[in-house]
């Protein structure tokens, strides 16, 4: 289980097949790593499966790999549905026990276990941005110039990258880390590096256009990938609200308005998160959450409204399809906007 979706798993996968089963998408949330947060927000779930089954069948169309089977328990293909759906039909791969030993993730035993299996799912993000927003990480960790940029400083708005930059970070440590080259190489295993950067590069330009042709800005995204047949395969959910990161009419339309919400309204509990993760660095310990005293408080109830709307609006939109009775998305964008 993951703090958004459960799994439904049909068939185990095995030395020698990949098995079967679905995502099932709650309304649940999660930002800055703490897992499921106090409110649902009404409609989310139902919102990424929809995008995510919609970018699916657009790589499937461009013939791009991937671990999407369709939606539903039949796993149909999301024409044939009249609602919006909650779960994505999906080939499993197997997914190793990550160790940590004396203060360190044991990747050898995780590739160990994975060389056994039919396919294996790569325990890297790999992280592609077109633009670099107001929160992005990014800013923390390279000066504009490392990435192709004549400023001396980050700038208080977006800035466009002159080409899109490729990242890697950890999928499976308690606390994400981005990582060089050659250790992105290490934790990739069997899972070659430049092929990983080719497919995200793919997954990047096919949402850029999509979101383009709504009216979206695609500023930034993520994909997570499985290796089985001597190929890499895009898996888990592709280019929804919370993977994402897309603008509209200059406003964010993703978890991101749910994020800085947070850092204005509860900065106490942000900088307890952030702390509870040093520590947890510093002791060598795994789990930084029990090192957070403070708790997230819960969100006003018309909070919970425009944000419910914003992701249905903005489904509906990027899609093409009126799947949710919700606002026009330029009135969902506005109602954000102050939040």
């Amino acid at each position: 289980m993951t703090s958004v979706k459960e799994f439904v798993v049909e068939r185990e996968p095995t030395a020698d097949d990949l098995g079967a089963g679905r995502f099932a998408f709650t309304d649940d949330y999660s930002v800055f790593d703490w897992g499921k947060m106090p409110d649902p927000i009404p409609g989310k779930g139902a919102s990424l499966c929809t995008m995510g089954a919609d970018n699916f069948e657009l790589l499937e169309e461009a013939g791009v790999p991937t671990h999407y089977r369709g939606v539903g328990p039949d796993a149909e293909p999301l024409s044939a549905l009249e609602e919006p759906p909650r779960e994505l039909a999906i080939e499993l791969a197997t997914v190793p026990d990550l160790p940590f030993v004396d203060g360190a993730y044991d990747y050898d035993a995780f590739h160990g276990e994975a060389r056994e299996a039919a396919g294996s799912v790569v325990p890297l993000e790999i992280v592609f941005r077109n633009t670099v927003p107001v929160g992005s990480s990014l800013r923390s960790r390279a000066a504009p110039s490392d990435v192709g940029l004549d400023l001396e400083d980050w700038p208080a708005e977006v800035v466009e990258l002159p080409e899109p930059v490729v990242e890697f970070s950890t999928k499976y440590e308690e606390q994400d880390r981005y990582l060089d080259a050659d250790e992105a190489d290490r934790i990739a295993g069997a899972a070659s590096l430049s092929e990983l950067k080719s497919v995200a590069r793919e997954v990047n330009d096919l949402v850029t256009e999509r979101a383009a042709e709504a009216g979206f800005v695609h500023e930034d995204g993520k994909i997570e990938c499985v290796y089985a047949d001597g190929e890499v395969r895009v898996a888990d959910v592709v280019g929804t609200f919370d993977e994402n990161r897309f603008a509209y009419d200059g406003q964010e339309v993703s978890k991101e308005v749910v994020r800085q919400h947070y850092k204005r309204i509860a900065p106490e509990w942000v900088d307890a998160v952030s702390d509870a993760k040093a520590r947890a660095g510093e002791e060598g310990v795994a789990d930084w959450r029990p090192l957070c005293a403070v708790e997230p408080p819960a969100l006003d109830p018309d909070v919970i409204e425009r944000v419910a709307d914003m992701y249905a609006a903005g489904t509906n939109a990027y899609t093409g399809t009126d799947w949710f009775d919700a606002p026009a998305v330029g009135d969902a964008v506005d109602a954000v906007r102050d939040l």
